[in-house]
């Protein structure tokens, strides 16, 4: 082979390879990191149902807990449950001022909350731990407190007796237990390997692949976290919600 041919067989060899560098550059910019999917949550039952959320009741003892943005965050994981709509906060607030209601802490007022608002449900958070700093911690518990069936608003409310019922003077005793309600509890603390495990698995497919944080973020943002934890109650609860419709259903299965 003369100095030409080998010149031209170099040349080409040359072209190849800077060819396929060209396709592999183009095809690593059209294939950027995928999103993902986040896991669905679904209501049990064919029934769409209304859900209010309250303001968060703080029980942690740290004051820069925000009862409304808790509740807000709340709502943004509730609004993402297929079957349900959630009314918004600032009408649960007014809802209460309209009532003369600081609090709700019975069934009785989340009953006459619910029947003002025109919903079937009324979720009621309660924060227990707070620690904002990395690595986050929070305790949280949501009581879902649903409207029975029938129940229409009194026609002459005495709100101090509601509140008298929910929290009696120190003379009197304790109103019996009621336990006509879903309750969901959790502490998350994130120096805990199985919270982290946990998290990484939530912000799956809530988190921008090349952005500069990823998944961490839901460690530096406290609201993230907060919202993260409020995911898993949520999972809770509506667990509950399927076990006792399958419960109901065995029972008429058999009585059938």
């Amino acid at each position: 082979m003369d100095d030409a041919m080998k010149r031209k067989v170099r040349s080409a060899v040359l072209c190849l390879l800077l060819f396929g560098a060209l396709l592999e550059a183009a095809g690593c910019e059209a294939k950027p990191p995928p999103y993902g999917t986040e896991h669905q949550l679904f209501l049990p039952g064919n029934a769409r149902q209304v859900w209010a959320v309250a303001p968060a009741i703080n029980l942690s003892g740290h004051s820069e807990v925000d009862p409304l943005i808790q509740a807000d965050l709340l709502y943004a994981q509730l609004q993402q449950v297929h079957g349900l709509t959630v009314v918004p906060v600032n009408r649960v607030v007014e809802a209460l001022a309209g009532l003369q209601i600081e609090k709700v802490n019975s069934p009785k007022q989340a009953a006459l909350v619910c029947e003002v608002l025109g919903c079937d449900a009324l979720v009621v958070p309660s924060i227990t731990a707070y620690d904002p700093y990395n690595p986050p911690k929070m305790g949280a518990a949501l009581q879902l407190f649903e409207k029975p069936a029938g129940f229409t608003r009194p026609k002459n409310l005495d709100v101090r007796e509601l509140s008298r019922e929910a929290a009696p003077q120190p003379d009197q005793a304790l109103p019996p237990p009621d336990r006509k309600f879903l309750q969901a509890v959790g502490m998350f603390d994130a120096a805990n390997g199985s919270t982290r495990d946990a998290v990484l698995a939530y912000a799956h497919g809530r988190n921008d692949p090349v952005g500069p944080m990823g998944p961490r973020e839901y460690f530096q943002s406290m609201d993230r976290f907060c919202g993260f934890a409020y995911n898993a109650l949520a999972v809770d609860l509506l667990k509950q919600l399927e076990a006792r419709e399958a419960a109901k259903a065995k029972a008429k299965e058999a009585q059938s």
